[in-house]
């Protein structure tokens, strides 16, 4: 199963021009609506918390064992440029190649619905820790200024489309369908012999990541061409439709 390591911004002190909010309330919104597309693609997720920081968003990855790591924020333009800069920056770590294809993704999935999509642009740093230090593939992404009050409104317009595209970014690294969200639903397993198989993608020869006895409770998530994206025990994967009821 893919797994995810999703650190939106704790910083409460980065004010929003509009009078929003913060940076940290915003990005924290934006991975709200990110989770049941998370869900429905089958991507295991472990997110940080407000009262954290950015370093200790790093420790907690580091110490799990996750294959992504993604950092959400906001951006403000540096002094004497108050207000003027807008734009979308995906950062990687330059010896990173996964983290590079990562940041790509990202940018090229923001493109699509940013206004200014010449302005949504990838850069390698060296010194920003989120990206320097976690051990999984990561990336920072740098979405829109808030202090500029047309990037800070479309931030506050486009949750749930910049939630989804970021999602879409996860899944083409992954290599799997994207699938929309559907209301969670019980599900039985119903098969007249043997096992249903939980599968790593939607796929009938993708590994198997556990067998589901008849009668086996799941929750249900997504669907994809004849797919459900289930919860079963602690896992998340796919599974054949026609054998579960709901």
């Amino acid at each position: 199963m893919p797994t995810l390591y999703l650190s939106p911004s704790t910083q409460e002190w980065n004010q929003y021009v509009t009078g929003s909010g913060s940076e940290e309330y915003n990005m924290n919104l934006i991975a709200d609506a990110m989770e049941p597309y998370l869900m429905a693609n089958g991507i295991r997720f472990t997110r940080n918390r407000p009262e954290m920081t950015a370093g200790s968003s790093i420790r907690e990855a580091n110490s799990g064992d996750y294959d992504l790591y993604l950092a959400i924020h906001s951006n403000a333009a540096p002094e004497g440029r108050y207000g003027e800069e807008r734009g979308i920056i995906a950062f990687y770590y330059p010896s990173s190649y996964q983290g590079r294809r990562f940041a790509e993704l990202v940018a090229d999935a923001l493109r699509e619905i940013y206004p200014l999509p010449d302005k949504v642009t990838t850069r390698s740093t060296t010194t920003l820790g989120e990206v320097r230090l976690s051990r999984a593939p990561a990336v920072l992404a740098e979405i829109g200024y808030h202090d500029n009050y047309a990037d800070a409104q479309w931030i506050e317009t486009h949750t749930d489309a910049i939630a989804q595209q970021l999602v879409r970014a996860v899944t083409e690294y992954f290599g799997l369908p994207f699938a929309y969200p559907m209301e969670p639903a019980a599900g039985t397993v119903r098969v007249n012999y043997g096992t249903l198989n939980l599968r790593q993608r939607p796929d009938h020869s993708a590994p198997v990541l556990a067998n589901m006895p008849n009668g086996a409770r799941v929750t249900v998530y997504g669907e994809w061409q004849g797919w459900y994206t289930v919860h079963y025990g602690d896992l998340i994967g796919y599974a054949a439709a026609a054998f579960i009821d709901t």
